[in-house]
């Protein structure tokens, strides 16, 4: 396992590392979460990625179940959570968005079903637009004084909300963003490669990217059509399905084929293939992986063996491959 800056920050977190995005408290419980952060961990990964929102807390409290089986020094792993949608089905109107006081109350909550003394890292799911950025950035800032966070970021705001933050940060003498979770895969690359580049120079942005097989199609697995067992198919991520029905459906199954093909020449899996690509921007911190069995974790994680594969005429071949014909 190799070992990335979290942008210009000083922490190293692996480059592959393992989140509980729709498996935890939907199709993993703790038994079955013990076991792959185990394997996980065994594999050098020493980053794990929750939030408030995923399975309503469950996934919180399952990981942090198994944190505790697991018994592992503290100082040995990072763990994270997200504040935005909060952790109920519906949420009033003081148990969501960025407000000072959800923010306060969702670190308290994760450390709880965590069952940590402190976030490693603190994620804004989404900017919310009913509260002003400089109360967000000052809620985080104190909850690092407090040391119950150490690095804050966001995940799926625009380069130019990002830098909002951060020079509200700088103006106050506030601790400023230091990661973004953005969607990152061979389908969805806009903003990781052209939006943020300027971010990354100055000021250092890392990023902890999800989804790198696009919620399971670089995996091939939709190709001729979805299975029942599927992910689309769970209740609560029918928006997911926007990836296969409709008009996209053609060309997104004709662009994983078309890689699939590469993967083919190299002698490789799809999904290796496609999680070693992410792997290849120096601008991504680390790759998240997801998975709902132990088998599914420890392919993804052997992606690291075809990253050397990765040559400029793959590359390109991967480029034209999911360009639009």
């Amino acid at each position: 396992m190799n070992y990335r800056r979290l942008g210009k920050a000083g922490l190293k977190v692996s480059e592959l590392s393992f989140g509980s995005w729709v498996t935890f408290g939907t199709q993993v419980d703790t038994t079955a979460a013990v076991a792959m952060m185990s394997a996980a961990y065994d594999a050098g990964v020493n980053f794990f990625d929750n939030a408030e929102t995923y399975a309503a807390g469950a996934s919180e409290t399952i990981m942090g179940q198994a944190l505790q089986q697991l018994g592992w020094r503290r100082d040995s792993y990072t763990v994270s959570s997200k504040v935005f949608f909060g952790c109920l089905p519906q949420p009033g109107p003081l148990q969501r968005g960025l407000s000072r006081k959800h923010i306060f109350d969702a670190c308290h909550q994760a450390l709880e079903r965590l069952q940590v003394e402190y976030l490693d890292l603190f994620f804004c799911h989404r900017p919310d637009p009913e509260t002003p950025i400089e109360e967000t950035v000052r809620a985080m800032h104190t909850l690092i004084e407090q040391g119950k966070v150490l690095y804050w970021g966001t995940s799926e705001w625009s380069a130019d909300q990002i830098m909002c933050a951060y020079g509200i940060a700088r103006q106050y003498n506030l601790t400023p963003p230091t990661m973004e979770q953005p969607q990152y895969n061979l389908l969805t690359r806009v903003r990781v490669e052209k939006e943020y580049a300027r971010l990354y120079d100055e000021i250092g942005l890392g990023t902890t990217i999800w989804s790198p097989l696009a919620s399971g199609v670089l995996t091939g697995k939709y190709n001729d059509g979805i299975p029942a067992d599927a992910r689309l198919n769970l209740p609560g991520y029918e928006w997911l399905r926007s990836w296969l029905d409709g008009e996209p459906h053609p060309h997104t199954i004709a662009k994983v084929r078309r890689v699939k093909a590469v993967a083919d020449q190299l002698g490789v899996s799809l999904p290796k293939l496609a999680v070693a690509w992410c792997l290849k921007n120096p601008h991504v911190s680390t790759v998240i992986l997801g998975a709902s069995r132990i088998s599914q974790l420890q392919e993804n994680l052997a992606a690291i063996e075809v990253v050397p594969l990765l040559t400029d005429d793959v590359m390109a071949a991967l480029d034209s491959a999911v360009a639009e014909q």
